[in-house]
């Protein structure tokens, strides 16, 4: 019951993700506000970066269930793992977080009210919302083996490094912020900023540690000899 619960889960997951992702894809021709798709179209917005590492983490996870029971402990396994330990919870926990966030003190500074009459509700929440309960439900789906936690933030580090040289490579090369709110800060702001980014996004993994070590307790000692 829990292998096909497991499977069931994931095979929706993944296309749920699928579908948005193409949803959104498919709106890049359409006249939208100015700079929401110039130069990068989608790919140079956090939100639709982690729809794609969500919906490649529960692709990944839904390969992985084929595989037989015995060979569960593999390179595949592993490699799931790291991804949802070390990738699609702090970084899907910390975008729906501070979109939420930000939305609710001016959405201008984030999702201005022009981008309503091209995305409708629903995919406002599929990006921001829907990431949530899907996350947490993999918590309570099965347990996750987790690196060590130094490995873990420099992977963090350089993958956010890498995320704001793109940032400011669009902001460089057409003059325009992939968010409003940017346009506000002054040199030192932005670092301050991306910072303050940064340690949310250190503290989420520590949460996401801390849930799956609270949640399957009685089993993480017999995973972590198993993968050593």
């Amino acid at each position: 019951m829990t292998l096909t619960l497991r499977r069931v889960y994931h095979v929706a997951a993944f296309s749920w993700y699928a579908f948005v992702v193409k949803s959104l894809i498919a709106k890049e021709g359409e006249e939208l506000p100015l700079g929401i798709f110039v130069y990068g179209g989608p790919w140079k917005y956090l939100t639709f970066l982690n729809l794609l590492l969500q919906m490649s983490f529960f692709g990944l996870a839904a390969l992985n269930d084929l595989q037989a029971v015995k060979q569960s402990e593999n390179t595949l396994n592993r490699c799931k793992d790291l991804l949802f330990s070390v990738f699609a919870f702090p970084v899907g926990m910390f975008v729906v977080l501070l979109f939420w966030t930000l939305f609710a003190y001016d959405r201008e500074l984030v999702y201005p009210a022009t981008i309503d009459t091209f995305f409708p509700p629903w995919i406002n929440h599929a990006m921001h919302t829907f990431v949530l309960p899907t996350l947490l439900g993999e918590v309570l789906l099965q347990p996750h083996i987790y690196p060590q936690t130094k490995y873990a933030l420099a992977a963090l580090g350089g993958v956010g490094s890498a995320y704001l040289i793109w940032i400011i490579w669009v902001y460089l090369s057409v003059g325009i912020w992939v968010y409003p709110l940017l346009a506000h800060f002054s040199t030192a702001g932005l670092v301050g900023f991306f910072v303050v980014n940064m340690t949310a996004v250190t503290l989420l993994y520590v949460l996401g540690d801390q849930l799956n070590s609270h949640v399957w307790s009685k089993d993480m000692d017999n995973m972590t000899t198993k993968a050593k």
